[in-house]
């Protein structure tokens, strides 16, 4: 009997410890051309979300912000660009140390891509888009832990 608590405890801290390794990617981020920041955080589902919370030059030509212009849905392209979602529905698979089943909008094209993350190291983050279900059709890009959103 005292075999069966001991394994049962083991089992439980073990499952604990496996959830957050997942929430490790939470956090802010400093995207690859360093001319925009990400906030990283999970949602009340369990699923990983990133929206864009800075941007190095956040107002256009006229001194408006920046609007959300490639939007393929019409309705959207007068929202402003600080606060969109990039990064939707991640899930962490602990067997493949990485989060998948999600997507990235890029709001340079408009186009919203299948993806999946992984951290290479802490403060490391490397994304991959890819289309038509096949991970080789894609491109990569890798992100930076920062402490804090600039200002």
């Amino acid at each position: 009997m005292k075999r069966k608590i001991q394994i049962t405890f083991f089992l439980v801290l073990f499952s604990f410890g496996v959830f957050a390794q997942g929430d490790r990617v939470q956090g802010v981020w400093l995207t690859e051309n360093k001319d925009s920041q990400v906030e990283i955080y999970k949602t009340s589902s369990g699923e990983f979300e990133g929206k864009l919370v800075w941007l190095e030059e956040p107002l256009d030509d006229d001194g408006q912000p920046k609007l959300d212009k490639e939007n393929p849905e019409r309705s959207k392209r007068t929202r402003p660009l600080l606060g969109t979602v990039l990064l939707k529905d991640f899930t962490w698979d602990a067997g493949a140390g990485e989060w998948k089943n999600g997507t990235i909008y890029d709001p340079e094209n408009g186009r919203t891509y299948s993806a999946y993350m992984r951290l290479e190291n802490n403060n490391t983050l490397k994304i991959r888009g890819f289309v038509m279900g096949m991970r080789f059709l894609g491109r990569s890009t890798t992100w930076t832990r920062e402490r804090e959103v600039r200002d």
